[in-house]
């Protein structure tokens, strides 16, 4: 059986050390000011691309990877005769799936594999650990992927948003909205939904109610949860996030609560302080 290399997007914001232990490739996204193309993660950090939001008081856009940064990054696995797996954003939210296949397509005596995570964030990362692990017992590729397909329905991403100020910049709600969930303290809190974004609830009030429901909802599905990992992932929130994996470590069963930072086009989306927990249910 041919080695398999596992790639993902730097939208699955997995731990660093994740990411070297295992020897998992990342294909950035981009994160565009002006006529500036800068890779997530490689060129600008969530801390620097926040400098710049608050300096110029304008979002960048976001930009998928092309088919010619994914045939960059399959090739030399290609050659050497690995097999490839890679594990992308949400088709819905982005073209990098596509333009991964596309990529895929141009090799078409090579062992390469796209899977939709159709979620976003750490959720991707969970996908791309069961992956790893899977791996690492001996799993094929194509045992994987069915793997991956049957817990992909199974994943719960839930976050609060701590400010509507990136929604509206980022043309995802108006200007009245965005001033009435300021005066009234709205945080609203978002559900990856069929590989979309959705509004699930708003919660008035301080970001820690919201934040506390966001943990009961969670703690309400204890018995379906798969035992594996939950990941908490945060903007520049690390003591509620801190919080957030105490509690998960006491009332869950889970072997590991790890926390993850948002990386930059996740952050240009959401904001800072935004916080949110995801985990799989059993499948």
């Amino acid at each position: 059986m041919p080695n398999l290399k596992i790639f993902t997007d730097s939208t699955s914001d997995l731990p660093k050390v994740w990411v070297e232990q295992h020897d998992i490739g990342i294909i950035p996204l981009y994160v565009v000011f002006g006529d500036e193309e800068l890779r997530d993660g490689v060129d600008i950090t969530p801390a620097e691309l926040y400098e710049r939001v608050a300096r110029n008081g304008n979002l960048p856009k976001t930009a998928a990877p092309s088919p010619a940064d994914f045939m960059s990054a399959f090739e030399p696995y290609v050659n050497q005769g690995d097999a490839i797996l890679y594990i992308s954003l949400s088709s819905e939210l982005s073209a990098t799936y596509q333009n991964a296949l596309i990529a895929a397509a141009e090799y078409p005596d090579a062992s390469i594999r796209v899977v939709d995570s159709r979620n976003l964030s750490s959720a991707i990362g969970l996908l791309v650990m069961k992956a790893v692990h899977a791996a690492a017992e001996g799993k094929s590729l194509d045992e994987i992927v069915r793997m991956l397909e049957a817990v992909r329905p199974e994943i719960e991403t839930e976050f609060v948003i701590d400010t509507l100020e990136y929604l509206y910049k980022g043309g995802r709600c108006s200007g009245v909205q965005n001033l009435l969930g300021s005066l009234l303290n709205i945080r609203p809190v978002i559900k990856v939904i069929d590989g979309k974004m959705t509004p699930a609830y708003k919660v008035r009030g301080k970001k820690e109610k919201a934040m506390n429901q966001m943990l009961q909802n969670a703690l309400e599905k204890n018995d379906r949860m798969d035992n594996d990992l939950i990941l908490v992932v945060h903007s520049f929130a690390e003591e509620e996030a801190r919080y957030l994996q105490r509690v998960l470590q006491e009332k869950t069963r889970a072997r590991e609560v790890a926390i993850s930072t948002a990386g930059c086009v996740i952050s240009s989306h959401c904001g800072p302080k935004t916080i949110g927990i995801m985990y799989s249910k059993k499948v």
